[in-house]
């Protein structure tokens, strides 16, 4: 029980530093353009880093998924929205597995 207090408590402090520390060192407004280009993109590259290898052990099918990823890239490529990214690439993992159970 200790151990998972003491896991809780970690966790907090690794979600909360990140957040508090900018807020503590950066008072003024930040005028640089290359800090504020780097700031406005980690956001998407953290997402990315984190659900982009998910993807792959979704299924226990590489092809169905490195197509559903090959779509969603295309859909992205062409400006697509989020949702529409999601929506369509859950829609081919879907039908893929599907013709795959029936084959």
């Amino acid at each position: 029980m200790i151990y998972s207090i003491i896991a809780v408590i970690i966790m907090s402090l690794m979600t909360y530093l990140p957040r508090v520390i900018p807020i503590a060192f950066f008072r003024k407004k930040i005028t640089n353009i290359y800090i504020k280009s780097f700031l406005f993109y980690v956001p998407y590259a953290v997402l990315a880093a984190m659900t982009f290898p998910a993807v792959f052990y979704f299924t226990d099918n590489i092809v169905v998924t490195s197509v559903a990823t090959a779509v969603a890239v295309i859909l992205s490529f062409f400006r697509q929205k989020l949702i529409v990214v999601a929506l369509v690439s859950s829609i081919v993992v879907f039908g893929l597995l599907l013709l795959y159970s029936y084959l």
